[in-house]
């Protein structure tokens, strides 16, 4: 079953002086593979100022942006849609046992290969007091023990917007036991590699139909490697799994390597920041 995708990102900046010159870089524009698949998409600005596209360090494309004459505010809007096909998350036999699982996660050939996402990061790094918060059941199947950790996080913390942001220390979070879906992300990849599972961040969409935490601005998730199976997503913020409902822009180490915007703008006085993004789906006809 395939659906059809709406997709809008608006943004609005202010700043209180004149600002001289500035650069930005998106992450906005979902990625094609072979569940999504890109009709068309749009990126405009109220300066209109041309745009350009490049990749990220880690191959996503970007838009880039350069304003180089004086102004105060200025907007942003990107719309795209995309074709999804519906995917089945559980639907996969593993070949291993698993014991032969852990042996193989432990294994040298196998920590090297994906030791970019065994990586600890200042994001995705346990602290040395909570290394023992949540730790897998060897008896158990590494699918069973990160459904149980996704559930474990998705207990464990509020959803509360407004308490932290993109520096907050993961061991606030976890003491604090609030904060949005960036904050979930973190704290599943962080015990996923504790337990020696390759992860990774995920940015992207969630439709707004499913009554889901994230709904209304970029979502963040999970994926971790499973041997023998590949990538599995786990959105912790919802307790589910990946599936239709959710758009997939990029992924990465944590938030640093996924910030749906960067930039650099030069002026002296303050700035505010608004943006929202709408997800309409309707199912095609097959």
């Amino acid at each position: 079953m395939e659906h059809l995708y709406k997709i809008v990102y608006s943004a609005k900046n202010q700043y209180s002086e004149n600002v001289k010159e500035a650069v930005w870089q998106f992450l906005i524009l979902p990625m094609e593979n072979e569940s999504q698949n890109l009709v068309r998409w749009s990126f405009e600005n109220s300066l209109h100022t041309p745009y350009h596209i490049s990749n990220s360090g880690l191959g996503f494309t970007t838009i880039r942006l350069h304003p180089k004459h004086v102004f105060r505010e200025i907007e942003f809007q990107f719309e795209c849609e995309l074709i999804k096909t519906e995917q089945n998350p559980f639907d996969f036999i593993p070949s291993l046992n698993p014991e032969e699982e852990y042996i193989t996660i432990d294994s040298l050939s196998f920590r090297s290969d994906n030791e970019i996402y065994l990586r600890k990061t200042d994001l995705s790094s346990l602290p040395k007091d909570h290394k023992s918060i949540f730790s897998f059941d060897r008896a158990q199947s590494l699918f069973q023990n990160l459904l149980n950790l996704n559930d474990w996080v998705y207990h464990h913390l509020y959803f509360k917007t407004g308490v932290t942001d993109v520096t907050t220390p993961l061991k606030d979070i976890i003491d604090q036991r609030q904060g949005v879906c960036q904050d979930f992300a973190h704290l599943f990849c962080a015990i996923a590699k504790e337990n020696g599972v390759p992860a990774r961040y995920v940015s992207g969409y969630i439709h707004q139909g499913g009554n889901f935490f994230g709904d209304l601005q970029m979502h963040a998730w999970a994926e971790v490697r499973l041997p023998d199976v590949g990538w599995i997503g786990f959105d912790p913020t919802n307790n589910i799994l990946v599936a239709q409902n959710h758009v997939k822009v990029c992924h990465g180490k944590d938030y640093g390597d996924c910030a749906p915007l960067k930039g650099v703008v030069f002026t002296t006085g303050a700035n505010t920041t608004a943006y929202s993004v709408r997800v309409q789906s309707s199912q095609l006809q097959q």
